[in-house]
């Protein structure tokens, strides 16, 4: 499969008053193919959303370079956004902020058609459309935000980003602000549409056991950096990174088992002043005396998948 999105030693770094740089982002590589799901996990405050926005250009990064479909991607705000970049959108986490209270659904779904060209009248018929493509009435064109649950709410964002006719989405946590039945309906949803449209989706979460269900491959961060990449079968039952390793052991299972093991203490580094050596090796398990010194890059490993570890094979 070729890359439809390449993002390439992508660094992004916060710089504070009185206070040492924060790299949120540490040369981090990824790779999307059409039609595949990608997902991202790691720990809160990992810098998975900052890379998912640097990635949509709502973020300016420090190195790096990323390219949707061939073309780089620059922060918006720099320039006007050439037309050729509306095909890689973003959804929010949140489906109460993403949404402007004071206007009614059809306008909010058509505007992807308007800058597009589409005449109003037009523009809200095939809002109406795209509502009842994600499961809500037509008649919801007429409706406010504040009239629909959170999980329908996700799913006006989903169709207004869908407006767009994106060949590629970042999904930002889309549905951990959701209820349980709502979070495997709007999963469901976004899996279908990459199947039905062939569109290539990036699904951002701390929740592995839905990034286990919906995924094709898996990437791993650990302190700004992508330290696994794999299909998301072997990744789940012979993880190659020792924290990947810790993540999958922390999730919850039918028999009660799933915590985080003894043998991973402590809490993740402050990013400002982040470990020498391997950023993981003051909580690993196995880690060697060259851990503290030697900072392995992501490699790629005898089957094909890649990982940031001295001991992988």
């Amino acid at each position: 499969m070729s890359a439809l999105l390449e993002a390439t030693g992508v660094a992004v770094e916060y710089h504070r008053t009185g206070a040492p740089p924060l790299r949120a982002v540490d040369h981090a590589d990824l790779t999307l193919a059409r039609g595949e799901i990608l997902g991202l996990v790691g720990e809160s405050g990992c810098g998975k959303s900052t890379l998912g926005r640097a990635i949509v250009g709502l973020q300016g990064t420090t190195s790096g370079e990323i390219r949707f479909d061939g073309r780089p991607v620059a922060p918006l705000g720099l320039r006007r956004r050439p037309a050729e970049l509306r095909g890689l959108q973003m959804v929010f986490q949140d489906p109460y902020a993403s949404l402007n209270p004071r206007r009614l659904v059809g306008d909010q779904v058509g505007d992807g058609y308007l800058l597009g060209g589409t005449s109003k009248t037009e523009a809200r018929r095939r809002a109406g459309e795209l509502l009842e493509r994600v499961g809500l009435p037509a008649d919801a064109v007429k409706r406010y935000p504040h009239e629909f649950s959170g999980g329908q709410r996700q799913r006006i964002a989903i169709a207004r980003t869908l407006a767009a006719e994106p060949s590629c989405i970042i999904a930002d946590e889309p549905i951990s602000a959701l209820d349980a039945s709502a979070q495997a309906s709007v999963a469901n949803l976004l899996v279908e549409l990459v199947r039905e449209l062939d569109m290539g989706l990036v699904f951002i979460s701390h929740d592995l056991s839905v990034v286990r269900q919906i995924a094709d491959r898996t990437a791993v961060m650990y302190l700004g950096r992508v330290v696994e990449v794999g299909p998301t079968r072997q990744v789940w039952s012979e993880p190659a990174h020792p924290y990947t390793k810790a993540l999958i052991s922390a999730v919850p299972r039918a028999d009660g088992a799933g915590v985080l093991p003894v043998e991973l203490p402590g809490d993740v580094p402050d990013p400002s002043r982040p470990p020498g050596g391997c950023r993981f090796h003051p909580r690993c398990p196995v880690a060697l005396a060259s851990c503290a010194h030697d900072d392995p890059p992501l490699t790629i490993l005898r089957d094909g998948r890649s990982a940031a570890c001295v001991l992988a094979e």
